[in-house]
C-alpha cells in the first residue's frame, strides 16, 4: 500500500441538466440521472489507483461501495457494524450551480472509530478527507503519522462552521499537504478575496494546494508560488473533481514528480473526471494520464 485514503463515503443520486433549483412544493422532472458511490476517501483512492498507485479506503462501506472498490483493486478497511445504514448524498445539478441533501447514516459514528483505528496503521502516504468535530486530536493524530515516516494530506470539504472547532488552526498548520478550493481558501482564512486568502496560506510552513476549477490549480508555501492552468473542458457533472485532482495530485507526489508535474497530472484527472456523471466513472486510466517530468520543475 502507498496511499492510504481516511473518510466519509457515501452514495450519491445525481440529478443532472436541471434548468433552476426546484421552488418550496415543486416537483421538476428529469431525464438525466446517475446513483454512484462517491465521497473523498473512495474517489481519491480510485483516481490515484487508476494511475497505478497502491491505494486503500478507510470508511464506513455499504455493499456498494465494497464491490465497486474491489473492483477497482483498491483494498479496504471497512467500518460499518451490522444493521448500520450508510450514508447517502442527494445533488441537483444545474449549468451554474448545485445544491444538495444528504443523510449521514453511519458516518455519524465514523469518526471515533478511524481514530481508533489510525493508532495500529502505517502508510507511505495517508490523505484525510473529512471535517473532524475535534481537530485538536486528529492534529495530535497528523504528527505521530509523520514521526512514524508517513506524508499526510487532508481536505476538508466546505464546512462553514470547521474554522471554530478547537484545535482547527493546528491541524490546518501540522499536516503536510492541505487540499482546498478557492472559496474554501477564503472562508477558512477568512477572507473576502482570493489574493488575501493567498497570503494567510502563505504563512504555512507546508504547501497548501488551491484548486481554482477551469483555472486550473496553485500550489503555495514559504519557498514557491506556482500557479498551472488546466485544459478547459464543458463539464457534464462536477461531482467529484476536487477528490478526483486530489488523487491524481498525491499519485505524482508519491511518485517523486516536481510541483508543476504533480499540478499538471492534478488538473488533467479534475478535469477528465468532469466529462462523466459522478466521481468515479470519468476517471481516467494509468495510458491517458501518464505522469510526465517536466525539466525545470
Amino acid at each position: 500500500m502507498h496511499l492510504l485514503c481516511v473518510g466519509e463515503a457515501f452514495t450519491d443520486l445525481i440529478f443532472l441538466r436541471m434548468q433552476r433549483i426546484p421552488r418550496a412544493g415543486e416537483e421538476l422532472r428529469t431525464g438525466h440521472f446517475a446513483a454512484t458511490v462517491g465521497g473523498g476517501a473512495v474517489i481519491t483512492a480510485v483516481a490515484a489507483s487508476r494511475i497505478g498507485l497502491r491505494a486503500r479506503v478507510m470508511s464506513a462501506l455499504g455493499p456498494d461501495a465494497v464491490a465497486r472498490l474491489r473492483a477497482e483493486r483498491v483494498s479496504l478497511v471497512n467500518l460499518i457494524r451490522p444493521g448500520e445504514r450508510s450514508a447517502v448524498s442527494v445533488a441537483i445539478s444545474t449549468v451554474r450551480d448545485r445544491s444538495f441533501v444528504t443523510f449521514d447514516g453511519v458516518n455519524d459514528q465514523l469518526e471515533g472509530r478511524l481514530w481508533r483505528r489510525l493508532r495500529d496503521i502505517r502508510a507511505p502516504f495517508v490523505h484525510f478527507a473529512f471535517a473532524p468535530r475535534d481537530c485538536a486530536r486528529w492534529a495530535a493524530v497528523v504528527r505521530r503519522l509523520q514521526q512514524n515516516g508517513s506524508v499526510t494530506s487532508w481536505d476538508f470539504g466546505w464546512h462553514q462552521n470547521l474554522a471554530s472547532r478547537r484545535g482547527f488552526h493546528a491541524l490546518a498548520a501540522a499536516v503536510d499537504y492541505l487540499f482546498l478550493n478557492q472559496q474554501e481558501a477564503m472562508m477558512y482564512a477568512g477572507t473576502r478575496t482570493l489574493a488575501r486568502a493567498v497570503e494567510a496560506w502563505r504563512t504555512r510552513t507546508r504547501p497548501t494546494i488551491i484548486k481554482l476549477g477551469a483555472a486550473g490549480s496553485r500550489w503555495i508555501g514559504p519557498n514557491l508560488d506556482l500557479h498551472v492552468t488546466g485544459r478547459r473542458r464543458a463539464a457534464v457533472d462536477t461531482t467529484g473533481a476536487g477528490d478526483a485532482f486530489n488523487g491524481g495530485f498525491l499519485a505524482g507526489l508519491a511518485r517523486g514528480l516536481a510541483p508543476r508535474d504533480c499540478l499538471r497530472l492534478g488538473n488533467a484527472v479534475g478535469a477528465a473526471v468532469t466529462q462523466k456523471p459522478g466521481g468515479l466513472d470519468g476517471l481516467p486510466a494509468v495510458k491517458s494520464v501518464a505522469p510526465k517530468r517536466s525539466e525545470g520543475g
